[in-house]
């Protein structure tokens, strides 16, 4: 959306939950809400973090309206400044179904973006109705992978209102480094066998599935390394779990976790890799894959949400059934002694930059706002 903010002018609305003892919750899980500012400016957009009310585990039918309850005051004053021609909301629950609401009150059109937990709340009757309501009440709904409409539009969302947009990949930042000169800034040896996986530590990013397979792939592969690049999220974080499952393995020499790392920093841990992997099983359209492609790296997932979409061609990776060891164990020992075209890979992530992404949601967004005066 910072794309989209270089053609319109932008101001973003994070709603942020909580609830009154969640201060003494993160005293049991130190990384659980771990909060927001009230404000701040990032990259010349403002950025507002008003809370609304979620108690964990429980009430999350009211979830979509506590958030536009929480942010009306300050949606409200945006309108007033003339700040405020077009909601656009990501996930269709909550924020899609609070973004009905307050389009409803402050008589803006909204806009919803399907990003993957649809297909969960889809399927939970307190929230897939709520959902659906969005769905059919947005003037334009975008989708970042074909499966993600496919899925709406059999529970009843109007086809024709939805529009395949995925992610894209910013290829100046993401490009091939030199690997000798990686691997040698992170003490890993020239011939290793290097695995990369980034994303959340929460249990759908499936960390502890590729951690499961690694001593049959040290059978073929007595070098093999590991390099798990994440932290933790709103989800949770596995961290401990996945570190008790390296020791109760004995992969200590194997496994790396790098923590959190920025993502002008990410290109060099994914040029020190051979393969990038990510045993997933939820996913709306990863664009952790095409990152690692700009990089030249082959992809060895999972055949869940848009995975397939993404990792479309056998030249590009191996996508194997969730929950199937023994494929997962055959895909990453294939990709190891593949040879991989990584010209050819990097090609594939070029031809999904931003820019024609960028191009048709601001199309959208004029049509839809009827002017540029500002969309949040």
């Amino acid at each position: 959306m910072f794309r989209v903010g270089k053609y319109l002018p932008i101001s973003v609305v994070a709603p942020t939950p909580w609830f009154p003892l969640q201060s003494l919750l993160r005293r049991i899980k130190p990384h659980f809400r771990p909060g927001a500012p009230a404000y701040e400016l990032q990259s010349g957009v403002d950025v507002w973090y008003p809370r609304f009310l979620s108690i964990p585990s429980l009430l999350k039918k009211f979830d979509g309206l506590t958030m536009a309850l929480g942010a009306l005051s300050l949606m409200r004053r945006l309108k007033h400044e003339g700040r405020l021609d077009i909601i656009d909301a990501h996930f269709a629950y909550p924020d899609g179904y609070a973004a009905s609401l307050l389009s409803r009150w402050l008589k803006v059109p909204f806009t919803i973006t399907l990003r993957g937990t649809e297909t969960r709340h889809i399927h939970d009757e307190r929230l897939g109705k709520k959902l659906l309501q969005a769905i059919k009440q947005a003037a334009q709904v975008f989708s970042v992978s074909e499966s993600l409409r496919k899925l709406v539009v059999s529970h009843g969302a109007p086809p024709e209102r939805i529009e395949v947009v995925g992610n894209g990949i910013d290829t100046v930042r993401f490009r091939a480094l030199d690997r000798a000169a990686c691997r040698s800034t992170m003490g890993l040896a020239l011939n290793a066998r290097v695995l990369v996986s980034i994303g959340g530590l929460v249990p759908r990013k499936g960390f502890h599935r590729v951690i499961e397979v690694l001593p049959q792939l040290r059978q073929h592969f007595p070098d093999l390394v590991f390099l798990i690049v994440g932290g933790g999220s709103t989800e949770g974080n596995t961290r401990v779990e996945l570190e008790d499952q390296v020791k109760q393995l004995g992969l200590d020499d194997c496994v790396r976790f790098l923590g959190p790392i920025a993502s002008d920093e990410l290109p060099a841990v994914l040029s020190a890799a051979d393969v990038f992997v990510l045993a997933t099983s939820n996913e709306g359209w990863a664009n952790v894959f095409l990152e690692a492609m700009a990089c030249g790296l082959p992809v060895v997932t999972t055949n869940v949400g848009g995975n397939q979409e993404v990792v479309c061609e056998d030249s590009l990776g191996i996508v194997v059934p969730l929950g199937d060891k023994e494929a997962l164990v055959r895909a990453i020992k294939d990709s190891f002694q593949r040879s991989w075209d990584a010209k050819h890979i990097r090609r594939y992530a070029e031809q999904n930059s931003w820019d024609e992404r960028v191009q048709r949601l601001c199309g959208h967004f004029l049509r839809i706002s009827q002017g540029p005066r500002g969309a949040t």
